[in-house]
């Protein structure tokens, strides 16, 4: 049982943003503050990332940890209510974003997958970021992984 009504429900979902969050700017500040250009979610590659920089063959992804499934993390939780209509919309979220992942690998991208509760770290944890836009030889990346934590 919901604890505010359908309406109420209603006008809060509607109220959560896809682009444009918080943890998305923090991350768009900070490259733009050290130089960095880059397009917002280019709609000719697979998932429309949220930021593309072309010159290095990078696209981030900004996740939400609740709607993305984050593996581990306490912001990852499940509504109590409808819990099968849940689990079917975070599986279909998962099999989206490694779907979308796999596509941008086999074009040769890069894909660095940066998790809400990392981005709410302070900026100077976040600063490996920039030499890992540089020189970071890696196909795939999603910080924070939980496992080192």
């Amino acid at each position: 049982m919901d604890i505010v009504s359908k309406e109420v429900r209603s006008r809060m979902m509607a109220g959560i943003r896809s682009g444009d969050t918080s943890p998305e700017m923090r991350v768009r500040r900070l490259l733009h503050r050290h130089g960095f250009r880059y397009r917002l979610h280019q709609k000719g590659l697979p998932g429309k990332p949220d930021l593309v920089l072309a010159r290095y063959r990078l696209c981030i992804f900004v996740h939400g940890c609740f709607w993305h499934r984050h593996p581990g993390c306490s912001y990852a939780t499940t509504p109590r209510t409808r819990e099968s209509f849940w689990q079917d919309k975070f599986a279909q979220n998962v099999a989206r974003d490694a779907r979308n992942r796999a596509l941008l690998l086999d074009q040769g991208w890069r894909v660095f997958e940066l998790w809400e509760c990392g981005i709410r770290r302070p900026e100077s944890d976040m600063l490996w970021i920039l030499e890992a836009v540089r020189n970071c030889n890696e196909k795939h990346l999603s910080w924070p992984d939980l496992s080192s934590l």
